[in-house]
């Protein structure tokens, strides 16, 4: 075997570690709080090669928004999909998109973006 086949062959192998850690490893997830203020709580998801923090904790009863600062151009993440909640926001009319999310029973509610790569979740307790 020849220098150019053993650098293709070591290549390739380093090539597919990769792919299955991406596709199969654990990743952990970022997750934050709402922060509340009087009567109201909010949070803050930056959008930018995804969604950071990718799961929000609201505190059921407690009228919530959902601010997506977004500062990413990908057409992927142009929009954000509530499927539960039949909301399908386009991110980039503004800097700031917020989205009100109902508090009235405990669960999780999914988000994704348009093309559905990209998700997260909030979770009311």
């Amino acid at each position: 075997m020849g220098t150019t086949q053993i650098i293709a062959v070591l290549v390739a192998a380093v090539l597919a570690g990769f792919i299955g850690w991406w596709f199969l490893g654990k990743h952990e997830e970022a997750t934050g709080m709402a922060t509340r203020n009087n009567n109201e709580q909010s949070a803050t998801v930056v959008v930018k090669g995804g969604y950071s923090p990718s799961t929000i904790v609201l505190k059921k009863g407690v009228p919530a928004k959902l601010n997506f600062d977004m500062q990413d151009s990908t057409a992927c993440l142009s929009h954000v999909v509530f499927d539960k909640l039949g909301v399908n926001e386009d991110l980039t009319k503004r800097d700031v998109t917020t989205v009100e999310i109902p508090t009235d029973k405990t669960g999780t509610i999914d988000f994704a973006c348009g093309m559905n790569m990209f998700h997260g979740k909030v979770v009311v307790k």
